[in-house]
């Protein structure tokens, strides 16, 4: 008899539901969780990506960790997403996406540290339990037990349950609530957020995950080429990336001072950033704009031709930076441009700005 048993009957017979993502760790919960009757009502669906190949798949991207609490932000925030579509008909606030991801003892000794965790993503809030093991102090399986343990404890709390229970030193949990303007945004109520009055008429969208000098310094060159004010576009939810935590939004805007604007927006295309935002200029890499011209994200190259006019019906111009890509720098001059939209582009070229910086170097170095 599991000695989860009450609870979980508990977490089945509450009025909420669920996805769960499990990688490298945590199926021992799944297991415990779908073995007791009713199971039906709470999980709409449970996923483990095992492989690296599978999680890279289900991420549409290869993280820079396979275990870390980025990570597990964003498998919880897809897992959210994924529980809004499954089942349209419960509110959102009763719906969850849970995900863990975990580096547990094995048949090997492991470079590093043994750890797990645990994110939740919900209507409100994001929430993040991060747990660091003493290394060689328990077997794989006392390991996994302590994992099982968390998941169903940080559910049952999720899910209006129960407390969970007194803290471990090994174990750090944030909490992340959302400004009431993120939940509009998310749920299709608004179109963006500003961090000021002014429509933004120089747009510089990004990640910034962190932002770094090379941006600062595109910024700079952007203002003094067309005399206006730069404002930072965050997608918190992007066709081809997860959408992002409430965790990851409050960081990546506590990195813009008050002297710097900001928009947050669900536009994930150019397209739909055109019609967003009319009369702009936009300020991209040379990848960005060979993603942008990639046919793979349309129906046909008709169709790619015929959305990317809509930069000529709302007046969108571009300033293209060179970029290096893989080993070679690319600038706007290396880049086919549809013949009907050409003259939107302006590129700087090498002799101007060349920064090989990045945000993905940047977080590796800072490992």
């Amino acid at each position: 008899m599991s000695q989860y048993l009450e609870t979980i009957k508990k977490i089945h017979n509450s009025s909420y539901r669920f996805v769960i993502v499990s990688s490298g760790g945590g199926t021992n919960a799944i297991s415990e969780i779908l073995k007791v009757p009713g199971a039906s009502n709470s999980v709409l669906e449970a996923y483990v990506p095992y492989a690296k190949e599978s999680l890279d798949h289900y991420l549409l991207r290869q993280p820079d960790h396979y275990c870390s609490l980025d990570t597990t932000l964003s498998m919880a925030a897809k897992a959210y997403s994924a529980a809004k579509k499954i089942d349209p008909k419960t509110h959102p606030k009763k719906l969850l996406g849970i995900a863990v991801t975990a580096s547990l003892a094995t048949n090997y000794s492991k470079k590093g540290d043994h750890k797990f965790f645990i994110a939740i993503q919900t209507h409100k809030y994001s929430l993040s339990f991060s747990y660091s093991f003493i290394k060689g102090e328990l077997s794989r399986d006392e390991e996994e037990e302590i994992v099982t343990q968390h998941i169903i404890y940080a559910l049952s709390e999720a899910c209006d349950v129960s407390k969970f229970p007194e803290k471990s030193p090994n174990l750090i949990i944030e909490k992340t609530q959302a400004e009431k303007s993120w939940i509009k945004l998310v749920n299709n109520k608004i179109d963006f957020i500003s961090s000021s009055n002014r429509t933004p008429e120089l747009i510089f969208p990004g990640s910034f995950n962190p932002f770094h000098s090379g941006h600062s310094e595109m910024s700079a060159l952007a203002e003094k080429r067309t005399g206006l004010s730069p404002a930072y576009e965050i997608c918190i939810q992007n066709a081809d990336k997860p959408p992002l935590s409430y965790h990851e939004i409050k960081r990546t805007l506590l990195q813009f001072s008050q002297t710097y604007e900001w928009v947050l927006t669900k536009a994930g295309k150019f397209t739909d950033k055109a019609q967003l935002f009319p009369n702009s200029v936009f300020i991209i890499g040379a990848d960005t704009l060979t993603r942008m011209l990639d046919e793979k994200f349309y129906l046909n190259r008709k169709d790619m031709l015929d959305e990317l006019d809509l930069f000529n019906s709302h007046n969108i111009n571009f300033l293209v930076f060179g970029r290096k890509i893989k080993k070679n720098f690319i600038g706007l001059d290396s880049v086919s441009i549809p013949e009907h939209i050409k003259n939107r582009f302006t590129g700087f070229g090498e002799d101007i700005f060349r920064d090989d910086i990045s945000s993905s170097i940047i977080r590796k170095v800072g490992e």
